[in-house]
């Protein structure tokens, strides 16, 4: 265990001058330049109406059929299917006496929902 620890000290004691050299501040960690940053900020202000639309599209996912987002039309009426489980969804139930009463619980993953056309239980 001792020879594993004189090799480590050693491995170290070469290892942490080399990694306090390269972490000393070079010329390129300098504050950066006062006119190129000027520059910039003038283009951006320049053309930000074009920035801001651009970004607009990329952002909402729906432009070109994005991969991160996929809509799907379902028609009224139709059941859909539970993917995940839906915690602590408010729900109206009755009670005994037939009573509509306001409720939470979990809908889990699976089942299906669809609307009622009949009556409004609220």
């Amino acid at each position: 265990m001792n020879w594993l620890i004189a090799v480590l000290t050693a491995f170290f004691r070469a290892l942490l001058p080399w990694v306090a050299k390269q972490s000393r501040p070079t010329a390129e960690d300098a504050a950066p330049d006062q006119q190129t940053k000027d520059k910039l900020r003038a283009k951006v202000r320049k053309h930000w109406l074009i920035i801001a639309f651009v970004l607009s599209i990329l952002l909402t996912g729906c432009a070109g059929g994005s991969p991160f987002t996929r809509t799907i039309y379902v028609p009224h009426g139709t059941p859909v299917r539970l993917r995940e489980t839906i915690k602590d969804a408010k729900v109206w139930v009755k009670d005994t006496d037939g009573q509509v009463l306001p409720g939470k619980m979990d809908l889990p993953e699976g089942w299906y929902a669809l609307p009622d056309d009949g009556e409004d239980l609220r």
